[in-house]
């Protein structure tokens, strides 16, 4: 039996919008890099899951420049990554398709990290969490910014079971870098 009192722990999405990326003239959008912030938050949202124990098991990473560099940032930021898996479906994707690619990851996979971009990851949070903890809803609905971090826990037999409103949003966050200058 799964879900409380069943003794299956809950499986846990971890949505990750990318890092602050910049802007350059004539570069097209999917090239883009990220900007010095960018390259500072990233690393701060590797060390910020890895300190509330949410590492992933795999992980699901669009294939645009600044997103590949947060994944790349923050999972330095841990002992060992977990698999990528680079899917050029996930740049420029609503919700029906982000699930589409969600749907095909493997039922042994308990915590599953997505890389991405608004306003796709943004909508997803808000159509699969059904309710939150501590007003994170509230936060998310507000806004989700660059290296914005949301938890949602939910039991399923597998991932092709996830569905709008199914999920507990769990925490949401926004872990920044600070500037070499700065202080503790």
């Amino acid at each position: 039996m799964n879900g409380p009192g069943g003794g299956t722990p809950p499986r846990r999405l971890v949505v990750l919008r990318h890092a602050k990326s910049a802007w350059p003239q004539g570069v097209p959008d999917h090239e883009r890099p990220l900007a010095p912030r960018g390259r500072r938050d990233a690393p701060a949202a590797g060390r910020a899951l890895a300190g509330a124990g949410c590492l992933p098991d795999l992980a699901l990473c669009s294939t645009a420049a600044r997103a590949r560099a947060t994944w790349e940032l923050a999972a330095a930021e841990w002992g060992a990554p977990p698999p990528v898996r680079f899917d050029p479906r996930l740049y420029g994707v609503d919700v029906p398709g982000i699930l589409e690619v969600v749907h095909e990851t493997p039922a042994e996979v308990g915590t599953l990290l997505l890389v991405g971009h608004n306003p796709g990851l943004e909508e997803l949070v808000l159509d699969l969490a059904g309710d939150s903890l501590d007003g994170a809803l509230d936060e998310v609905r507000l806004k989700f910014p660059t290296s914005a971090i949301a938890v949602l826990a939910w039991y399923g037999p597998g991932w092709s079971a996830l569905t709008p409103g199914t999920a507990l949003l769990t925490t949401m966050t926004v872990p920044r870098g600070r500037r070499p200058h700065e202080e503790d």
